[in-house]
């Protein structure tokens, strides 16, 4: 075994006594501002048409090679890196022996891999289809040959590897079809691989009667694919998948489980839930409080002991009401997300679980099935093809073979027979073959002239024949080693003997041929050439330019044969494990002269540990760029291959890769000073590789042993490693092995593609494991993304995946989405189509039906709206109309299929007549479809095409993160956040939100200059809730929600910010749609940018919240909350640039450098204190509230959209007044039902209340109360008017409470449809409009709405903090400030530091607008105050000159870093 070295490498361990004709120039590359920094530098041109000589065989050509110069360290002097020039081709170091492939200048053989190939009597394709029951079998064979000498046969087909002797059939190429029934249990695993015998047919007169013929194929089928990658791959699955067998109860529920986030017990306070769940054995609800803190399980037993059923006989389960979403038993209701976001009361179902069908678990059909990838493939068809149309081209090149020996003419026939086989075979045509027909041809040229029917020359054609045969084997072999083919020949082709290749050898291949060169390129291009470089993490190590400029020749096909030596100056254990290996195809325009990139190859050095050997074909893309940053092992292609073929060959050898081990060396380190351990913390605020420099990555490489998870990430620590080299990655696998993860989402950023190590890797996904499957569902997205980079299919991220999608059907169909959408990536999109294969074959047949329900749904769905869009305006409304009769087949013929945006919601149908469009330029859709779990309440999607929603996705993404954190920290913000899902190119579902308008068609219908109303918002919120309750309870949700929206999308860049983006539900939860836009890519208008605000807070938002300036200190509180969250965030900031660093590869189009990365880096400001943040996002508060062009674009914004009319087929209108008033109590409660009751501690009832504005409250009212509220009525109204109250008194035999509640909806049936003035009584609205939440408590720690009790005296809020010697002080707010005329000021504050003798410690903030109560949240800094003893701080509050008020502070006594209120005096002390 092979002992790799390390680089950087001595000039000893480079080439020397070369002749002094050739010449190495290394160049030196610089990055460019704005790219993604690879490390490495970026390489010159390789097209320029100026070469460099570099020493070569060949007189008319030259090799250039190239070195950036911090590749291996970072002090490699800009000059030749030898004493001595390299040596020529074929040479070694001096006293080294010369391997037999090295020797001369005549470029060795076709080899092959000296591995054996996978014995595939050993894989079972009993079963080829895993979804279907049947298979076909293909028997080829032709009777009358004798089974002699293997390597005599011609053997053709596929057959049991183990028969003693061929079965024989009619001589034809395909006999009958069999079919035969996939085996159960161990008689799925039995051989089964078969090859199909085919030999020659000769009369027993011919006289060629011999035992076998010496031309002999023989092919046998590989269902689990030809090459060993695939073959690995599948395996690999198969593993996996057995460890869940469909018996395991634990692991193959069938069931989607509620996503559920594990909160810390004082996190949910004293919140309590309102819950009405429904049994099968009660038609009415029963009504239960419960606090948030309470398990289901816990909730379960609850419901059981007052049905009188407990304890139950079997197990329970709770369902959310209208979803196949099941409650965890062993977690609280608090910690269930459907629960936390509920606006309105909860509604569950209460299932027994034996009753419950397992819909979606895999079956025991599913265990016995293999894992074929071939058959799972989209285009397995081309396979099958290739197979079929191979044996064909084979079995007529038999007969043309057969004719020519005997009759020893029409040699054309069998060279076409051959070039058949060549053109099969992707039109490759290796100098093999070529040789061996130019031979054929020359001796029947000769034998037909020498007339001669018993000279010597016969013996001479068939061994012609033979040698042609067997270059056409080897083709065969080479061929399906490299592709993914469904056949492989049944023995490997005998291959040289391994070359005397070390570590110490140089990389050196041959370049042997592009073939199937395209006819338009031969007219287009003169020559041809290529060029080879090596890279590593997208960085380039070394690049070898080949200026054999070779025109195009023609045998069979156009190829370009160079047959050219490629050697790299570099030792093989000087290379790292994951090193890339590209080659460009180059043509030298006929026109222009200008060399061109026209196509490109990539693979790896070593796949499977092992440095690469034999003859291997690669697909080239043609393609004019490369990916550089994202060479890795999946942008090689392996399926089918492309129409252009690049023949490489390596020497053959058996190196192995073998790892460095873990070793620390500390050497003469020497420990950090204190002040170098804070630099080391300020750099770790950079939380990204990408934003350090150079130098910073030094400065933490050589502290490396001083860092650790408490003040640096270990991805900034090993991404700051100078190089690869072996002694590097050594001391990079003993941090990691001593590094202790504070978080294992800090294991995220090793996952990048900075970091192609495949132990680094490995290592992080071992700390991504401790993470639940809920939480992963939250990054499913980046993990899926970084899947590009990882070294092979069977990674231990990819084992990660596919073992959480068989735990988690919520994974599994996510990731099912993901992956589906990512294979429009045109690089990778075979990479993702395996993944999505084997993530099939672990889901089992009935969740793969569902998802090929879900597929169809997309395409009907797509095939509407490409219609309606591509219609005109008078026909778009009836095109739509009729092709949604298509979608009413689909539900008739699948009854039910379940949403692509969430798993748990089965629709049966659409209501036609609520489905429209809307009028913007992509024409979406709106689609209503019929729950089928609760068949009243329908599921309202929009269906998009022409957006790229992946970029919707992500924002959403990271805004589902940011609102987790807040909850984490006890921070509820109300956010609203909408599902949304790409579906496909272009395309894909968006969640609309039930009961929510556009903040533009709220300023429509208050006139034409609505943008520009302060009440405007106002109005409408009194508009919808009449009642004092419901109204602060809407300010409240607007508070919490606006804040949160306003920080998220500050810190994300969110633009094209207008009244058209933003929405407000009528409970006032405001939130923001349509994310095309972010990270500060605004729109221009020529210079001047759309969006001039940090984010969206005008001054009708502040009115509201204020509520017209009756309580000016909410804003102060609005302030208080913003900053809160934003400092919250702030502490998750390694989280968030991770997640966006992991999807800088994904395509996105605002998201691709690293520009887009400190973008949001500046905005979240890790480096300042939570002091120095409070102040800076509270002027972007002020920015963004006086900011006039807001207005102004909303303005312009509701003109257009009113001249245009914001949808097709709008909704009715509601009839509100133009000029908003108070809503008249006429008719404002539509109706009330009783949906159930609570017996305990006594009977209370739940009841629905629909307000004619079509709001839905619940309220719960005691019997008592119902009694309480009649007598009132009839101290009002005559009896004649009022309905007939329900008696207290009941039969002992009757169940009273289920009698009641018929009784009670009667009573409230008859009370609002009576007399209007009865029906809107003030008492009855008091009675039922005062309650609209779910919970009934909130956190102590949230922001509590209303005026302060801190009496009338004006005062201002600090904090004052002290810290080596600087004594920082934060004015917060002032409160109740008044001029002596009782008007407010325009107020700023003045502070002194004293004793002052020189008068220097003056300090003076900004001028508020005019307000008593004005906030500030400036920083006042004093530097080198080394005592306090004895010092006063002096504040002064003036308005334009005029005191208002003034406080002295006796800084000796102060409590630091805590906020304190303290009163102002009426004259200066």
């Amino acid at each position: 075994m092979a002992h790799f070295g390390r680089v950087p490498f001595p000039h000893s361990e480079l080439c020397e006594e070369q002749p002094e004709d050739q010449a190495i120039y290394p160049v030196c590359h610089s990055g460019s501002d704005g790219e993604i920094p690879l490390g490495f530098d970026q390489v010159v041109d390789e097209v320029s048409n100026e070469f460099f000589f570099y020493g070569s065989s060949h007189p008319h050509h030259h090799e250039e090679i190239f070195f950036p110069s911090d590749l291996f360290s970072l002090n490699v002097p800009d000059q030749h890196l030898y004493s001595h020039p390299p040596v020529a081709y074929g040479e070694l170091y001096p006293g080294d022996p010369i391997p037999h492939w090295q020797q001369g200048t005549v470029s060795p053989m076709v080899g092959f891999r000296p591995s054996i190939p996978p014995d595939f009597r050993n894989f079972s394709v009993v079963d080829s289809h895993p979804y279907s029951r049947e298979r076909e079998h293909i028997v080829n064979s032709i009777p009358n040959v004798e089974r002699g000498n293997t390597n005599l046969e011609f053997q053709i087909g596929f057959d049991n590897l183990d028969a003693p002797s061929p079965v024989f059939l009619d001589n034809y190429p395909f006999g009958p079809q069999v079919r035969e029934e996939s085996g159960n249990g161990e008689a799925s695993l039995t051989n089964t691989s078969r090859r199909c015998n085919i030999g020659p047919t000769h009369s027993q007169g011919s006289g060629h009667n011999r035992e076998a013929a010496s031309w002999s194929i023989q092919l046998i089928e590989a269902d689990q694919g030809s090459n060993e990658s695939t073959v690995g791959f599948c395996n690999a699955v198969e593993k996996i998948r057995s460890a869940y067998p469909a018996f395991d109860l634990k692991t193959n529920t069938g069931k989607i489980w509620s996503i559920s986030t594990r909160f810390p017990e004082h996190i949910l306070g004293g919140t309590k839930f309102r819950i009405s769940i429904w049994t099968d054995f009660s038609p009415h609800p029963l009504l239960l409080t419960q606090h948030a803190g309470c398990t289901t399980h816990d909730l379960i037993v609850e419901i059981l002991r007052c049905t009188n059923r407990y304890p139950a006989r079997e197990e329970c389960l709770l369902s959310v009401y209208g979803s196949d979403e099941f409650l965890q038993n062993n977690c609280t209701l608090g910690s269930h997300e459907s629960l936390r976001k509920a606006i309105t009361c909860i509604q569950l179902r209460l299932h027994h679980a034996g009753n419950l069908k397992q819909s979606l678990a895999r079956t025991c059909g599913d265990d016995q099935r293999r894992f074929c990838v071939n058959e799972l493939l989209e285009d397995v068809c081309t396979w099958r093809l290739i197979r079929q149309n191979l044996v064909s081209v084979i079995m007529n090149y038999r007969v043309q073979v057969e004719y020519l020996l005997q009759n020893e003419n029409n040699v054309d026939n069998v060279i076409e027979a051959a070039k058949a086989i060549c053109s099969v075979l992707c039109f490759v045509e290796t100098r093999d073959i070529t040789d061996a027909v130019s031979k054929l041809r020359a001796l029947v040229k000769a034998q037909n002239s020498l007339q001669s029917v018993e000279t010597p020359g016969k013996v001479l054609i068939e061994a012609a024949v033979t040698e042609l045969s067997m270059a056409i084997s080897r083709l065969i072999h080479v061929y399906s080693s490299s592709f993914d083919a469904n056949f492989q020949l049944a023995s490997t082709p005998r291959s040289p003997l391994c070359a005397d290749i070390s570590p110490n050898s140089q990389l050196s291949f041959t370049v042997c041929a592009a073939h199937n060169i395209p006819e338009a390129w031969v007219s287009s291009y003169k020559v041809f050439s290529f060029s080879c470089l090596l890279t590593y993490a997208g960085k380039t190590i070394c690049q070898v330019k080949i200026c054999k400029n070779t025109p195009v020749k023609r045998s069979f096909f156009f190829l370009a044969d160079w047959n050219e030596k490629v050697n790299f100056p570099l030792r093989i254990k000087a290379l790292p494990r994951e090193t890339m290996l590209t080659i460009k195809l180059l043509g030298v325009n006929s026109t222009s002269k200008n060399t061109e990139v026209l196509a490109w190859t990539c693979s790896p050095l070593y796949a499977k540990e092992r440095l690469m050997g034999g003859t291997a074909l690669l697909s080239m893309a043609r393609h004019s760029t490369v990916p550089t940053a994202a060479i890795t092992p999946g942008i090689c292609s392996t399926e089918a291959p492309t129409s252009l073929i690049l023949q490489i060959d390596f020497p053959e050898t058996d190196l192995e890769f073998i790892k460095p081990e873990p070793e620390e060396r500390r050497g003469d380190l020497v420990e950090p000073t204190p002040e170098c351990l804070k630099h080391i913390a300020r750099l770790s605020q950079k939380h990204s590789l990408l934003l350090l420099s150079e130098q910073q990555r030094r400065i933490l490489w050589f502290y490396r042993y001083s860092c650790n998870n408490q003040s640096c990430s270990l991805p900034l620590v090993l991404g700051s490693a100078p190089s690869w080299d072996r002694a590097t990655v050594s001391e990079m696998y003993a941090l990691l092995r001593s590094w202790s993860f504070s978080n294992p989402l800090e294991a995220l950023g090793l996952l990048t593609f900075s970091f192609p190590d495949q132990d680094i890797r490995r290592a992080a996904v071992q700390q991504i494991e401790n993470v639940s499957n809920d939480e992963l569902l939250e990054y499913l997205p980046q993990l899926v993304q970084v899947l590009k980079f990882e070294w092979s299919l069977e990674s231990p991220l990819v084992i990660l995946l596919l073992n959480r999608s068989l735990q988690s059907i919520q994974v599994a169909h996510q990731l099912y989405w993901l992956l589906k959408n990512a294979q429009n990536e045109v690089h990778f999109k075979m990479w993702y189509k395996k993944l999505l294969a084997a993530l099939q074959f672990c889901a089992g047949q009935t969740l793969n039906n569902e998802f090929s329900k879900e597929e169809k749904l997309i395409r009907i769905l797509e095939d509407i709206a490409t219609k309606v869009k591509a219609a005109s305006d008078p026909k778009r409304k009836e095109v739509l109309n009729v092709e949604l009769s298509r979608l009413q087949q689909f539900f008739q013929e699948v009854k039910v299929c379940r949403l692509p945006l969430n798993p748990a919601l089965v629709v049966q149908g659409i209501e036609a007549d609520s489905c429209s469009y809307f009028t913007s330029n992509a024409f979406p859709l709106k689609i209503s479809f019929i729950n089928a779990n609760a068949p009243s309440g329908n599921i309202n999607v929009i269906f998009k095409i022409g957006d790229d929603l992946r970029q919707d996705m992500l924002v959403l993404q990271i805004i589902r993160v940011m609102d987790r954190i807040w909850l984490q920290e006890g921070l509820d913000m109300q956010m609203i956040i909408y599902r949304c899902l790409s579906t496909g190119k272009g395309q894909g579902l968006v969640q609309m939100v039930p009961d929510a308008t556009t903040l533009a068609k709220i300023h429509r219908e208050s006139g034409l200059i609505g943008p520009l109303k302060e009440n405007t918002i106002k109005k409408w919120f009194h508009h919808h809730h009449p009642l004092e309750s419901s109204y602060q309870e809407a300010i409240r949700n607007f508070f919490y929600s606006c804040a949160g929206w306003c920080v998220v999308t500050f810190i994300l860049g969110v633009c094209d910010r207008h009244s058209d983006n933003i929405m407000l539900t009528k409970s006032g939860h405001m939130f923001h749609i349509d994310f095309g836009r972010f990270l500060g890519h605004a729109q221009m208008f020529g210079s001047i940018r759309r969006d001039r605000a940090p984010f969206i807070f005008t001054s009708e938002m502040e009115y509201f919240i204020t509520e017209g300036g009756k309580n000016p200190q909410r804003f102060q509180e609005f302030v208080e909350l913003c900053c809160r969250a934003y400092n919250i965030v702030r502490k998750h900031s390694q989280l968030l640039l991770n997640l966006l660093e992991m999807m800088l590869h994904a395509g996105l189009p605002e998201l691709n450098s690293i520009q887009d990365l400190k973008y949001v880096y500046d905005n979240l400001r890790p480096q300042d204190s939570d002091l120095q943040a409070t102040s800076y996002f509270t002027r972007k508060i002020k920015e963004s509230l006086e900011c006039f062009p807001v207005k102004l674009n909303n303005l312009i914004h509701t003109l257009v959209q009113m001249s245009v009319g914001s949808s097709a087929k709008p909704p009715a209108a509601e009839p509100v007044p133009q000029e908003w008033m108070m809503l008249d109590t006429e008719r404002s409660i539509a109706r009330a039902t009783v949906l159930g009751f609570s017996r305990k501690p006594d009977s209370v009832y739940l009841i629905q209340v629909v307000q004619t504005c079509n709001v839905v409250t619940f309220v719960e009212k005691s019997f008592s109360q119902f009694s309480e509220l009649h007598s009132h009525l009839q101290k009002q109204f005559p009896s004649h008017a009022l309905p007939e109250f329900p008696h207290s008194w009941h039969l002992p035999f009757m169940d009273l409470e289920h009698k009641r509640v018929k009784d009670l909806n009667l009573y409230l049936k008859q009370l609002l449809s009576g007399p209007r003035k009865l029906a809107n009584n003030e008492l009855v609205l008091s009675f039922f409009l005062n309650w609209s939440k779910n919970t009934l408590a909130e956190d102590s720690s949230s922001v509590t709405l209303g005026p302060q009790s801190a009496g009338h005296n004006p005062g201002v809020q600090l904090v004052i903090s002290y810290e080596n010697s600087r004594l920082t002080i934060m004015l917060k707010h002032m409160r109740n400030l008044h001029l002596p005329d009782g008007s407010a000021p325009s107020a700023h504050a003045e502070f002194y530091l004293l004793p002052d003798p020189y008068e220097v410690s003056r300090r003076k903030t900004r001028t508020a607008p005019r307000g008593s109560d004005p906030s500030y949240n400036e920083l006042i800094v004093y530097d080198r105050v080394t005592e306090l003893q004895g010092r006063v701080l002096k504040l002064v509050v003036k308005s334009k000159g005029t005191f208002v008020g003034a406080v002295n502070i006796q800084l000796s006594s102060v409590q630091f870093n805590e906020e304190k209120w303290y009163s102002l005096g009426n004259s200066v002390i």
